[in-house]
């Protein structure tokens, strides 16, 4: 039983459940980013480069190949998959990225201008042993 009240103290510790609400709301944020970016960024570059769809640009390094057979049925040439670098999609997830990071870079920017420096101590009076030595030193100068 020690154990399961051990992982019980260790699950219910602040830090553990605020990084999991913090881990639902970073999967929440980047499915509004990726709607931002794919609904409404990349249709305007898209209508500034000409209409250009970013996500179907790619280097095609091998064509797709249909499967060919004979007239008895047997396969003459195997159907092979198409194989491309999906440089278009990069571009795509790389300006989501940088929203992102700008939307953090803000947020953060915010929290801290909305922590407030606390005032520096005041610095604490002398001990009474220094109150008694000052005492001392005020006596034998007279």
């Amino acid at each position: 039983m020690g154990m399961m009240k051990e992982f019980k103290d260790f699950a219910m510790k602040g830090n553990l459940v605020d990084m999991a609400v913090a881990f639902v709301m970073g999967a929440a944020f980047g499915k509004v980013t990726t709607a931002f970016i794919n609904g409404m960024v990349m249709p305007l570059i898209g209508q500034l480069t000409g209409g250009v769809d970013f996500n179907s640009y790619k280097w095609i390094l091998t064509r797709k190949v249909a499967e060919v057979k004979d007239a008895s049925g047997t396969v003459v040439t195997a159907a092979a998959e198409e194989v491309a670098v999906k440089w278009g999609e990069f571009v795509t997830v790389t300006i989501e990225f940088l929203v992102v990071a700008f939307v953090m870079f803000l947020v953060i920017k915010s929290i801290n201008k909305m922590k407030k420096a606390e005032p520096a101590p005041a610095p604490a009076g002398p001990s009474n042993e220094e109150k008694l030595l000052m005492e001392i030193r005020d006596a034998l100068k007279k």
